[in-house]
């Protein structure tokens, strides 16, 4: 599948990856706790959606041609040994799953960084330091390597499109960590932060998370930092906000608002999913939803096992609703066993997991949709379904692009 069996794999426009590994310039036991992970391609059986072998040929002519981003993916390579997570997440040395990247097709891809108050950066006691310690040493793995460089204004997504390469753009999914402090915006900022989540589910001093009960909506102190975000040029994601707070943000916001990943409530009843009135709004604001595909999110009463079939329910829906030129894809993948991450949390920590929603039939994984690798299939889907060219290409990366270029001015 697309030669990732080669020691260099291509992929769109003559993208190459040299075969570089995480933190190669360190010497592991000596400089950092080195851990067993993950195959970052085959973890789990490969799945191939199907199609013809003309219909193939036109999956490769149009990630070759047009940009792919994903709004919303974890590139990191998580330990094969759950048991390991903790002293791997105190360990700090997370490697980047540049051979996977490479299979996937996409020029660009939102990494979602924690957010010092979720369950990955919930054990250091410092959730500030946490994660711009996290942020730095991520940034120095890829400071050391060229097949990954920096995405920080929109022309470095179209440079990595022409010379084959992937922006990475990291992505704080929760701006608890800026606590009341305004200037740790311009911060993350200069650390290259370009996108953040107001609310990651629990209320912070920004606004009310989608978990919570009551929803009193964006906080003065939230609307200063919507308006320092606007300043500066940073992307806004409410994909974890509540619904009002989801709706104040993008009634202050000067600039299009995102949800990176989260589906449609009306194909789903989950609080993770938006409601119409959120997708409305978001849309006659000139912003986007990117769909996701985190295990159990995304389901359909057409297809209540979690698939890449539901996952296209949610992505249909939204786009008659909304409009195409709306609609774009952040899987919110991992290279790892994702289902097993979410129940050894569950297990293993105090940080709450699930959120209200319809009862659903687990699945060991999405299949086609395990992760970032399985890309592809997405747009295998779209070809073999009757989209046009045009409507793969704006839902690909033209519909986010238009909404960098007016955020990130």
């Amino acid at each position: 599948m697309f030669g990732h069996d080669s020691p260099t794999v291509k992929m769109g426009l003559h993208k190459t990856y040299k075969g570089y590994k995480s933190y190669s310039y360190l010497q592991a036991g000596k400089d950092y706790r080195e851990f067993s992970l993950v195959k970052q391609i085959g973890r789990v059986e490969p799945f191939v959606y199907p199609v013809s072998d003309s219909e193939e040929e036109r999956v490769h002519e149009l990630l070759e041609k047009n940009i792919a981003i994903s709004l919303h993916d974890h590139a990191e390579v998580m330990p094969s040994d759950l048991n390991d997570m903790f002293a791997w997440i105190r360990a700090n040395h997370t490697s980047t799953g540049f051979e996977g990247l490479a299979a996937s097709g996409l020029d660009a891809v939102f990494d979602g960084l924690g957010d010092g108050s979720n369950m990955i950066t919930s054990s250091y006691p410092w959730k500030w330091e946490s994660v711009v310690h996290e942020l730095g040493m991520r940034l120095c793995d890829l400071a050391h390597q060229d097949f990954v460089i920096r995405g920080e204004k929109v022309e470095d997504i179209r440079r990595a499109h022409r010379e084959g390469r992937i922006a990475f753009i990291p992505h704080i999914e929760g701006a608890a960590p800026i606590e009341n402090e305004l200037d740790r915006v311009d911060i993350l900022y200069g650390l290259g932060v370009r996108c953040m989540g107001l609310v990651y589910s629990d209320s912070n001093a920004l606004g009310s998370g989608l978990r919570e009960r009551a929803d009193g909506g964006l906080t003065y102190f939230g609307e200063e930092v919507v308006e320092r975000m606007n300043r500066l040029g940073m992307l806004i994601d409410v994909a974890h906000a509540g619904d009002k707070t989801t709706l104040d943000a993008i009634s202050v916001s000067k600039a299009p608002v995102v949800i990176t990943h989260a589906g449609a409530r009306s194909v789903w009843n989950s609080q993770r999913m938006k409601p119409d009135t959120v997708l409305q709004a978001l849309a006659e604001k000139g912003g986007v939803i990117g769909i996701e595909a985190a295990p159990h999110t995304t389901m359909s009463r057409a297809h209540p096992l979690h698939s890449l079939e539901s996952y296209m329910d949610h992505f249909e829906y939204c786009a008659k609703l909304m409009g195409v030129e709306h609609v774009t894809f952040g899987p919110d993948t991992t290279f790892g066993d994702h289902v097993g991450l979410h129940r050894y949390f569950e297990k293993n920590s105090s940080v709450a997991w699930k959120e209200e929603g319809d009862p659903y039939q687990e699945v060991d994984y999405v299949k086609g949709l395990e992760n970032p690798s399985e890309f592809p299939n997405i747009v295998r889907w779209l070809v073999h379904n009757g989209y046009s060219d045009e409507d793969i290409k704006k839902a690909l990366g033209e519909n986010t692009l238009r909404v960098l270029e007016a955020a990130w001015k």
